[in-house]
């Protein structure tokens, strides 16, 4: 059954603290969960107040429903973060089998 990973490396420039940064992580994180069914988890040990990698996993029967999902997925934490001040500097899909 194919599984597919979105690594997300957030730049949060109004973050000012650690505190900041989590609150706009925690922020993205439970709204991407909510709005697809997917597992998500922060992957540094946030170190830096300013920068974040999430990971984002899927499972499916479709390995091409798995790559739109993650492509959507991209998409809203794009659009999401603009509004909580996160910018997406990269995004990175790996399909696992």
């Amino acid at each position: 059954m194919p599984t597919a990973r979105l690594t997300l490396e957030l730049n949060i420039e109004g973050a000012h603290s650690l505190k900041d940064r989590r609150q706009v992580v925690r922020s993205l994180k439970d709204k991407l969960r909510h709005a697809f069914n997917i597992s998500i988890a922060e992957m540094d040990e946030a170190v830096v107040y300013n920068r974040a990698v999430l990971g984002v996993a899927a499972i499916s029967h479709s390995t091409e429903y798995l790559l739109g999902l993650l492509e959507e997925v991209e998409r809203a934490a794009t659009r999401i973060g603009v509004g909580l001040g996160a910018e997406i500097l990269d995004a990175t899909v790996e399909l696992l089998d």
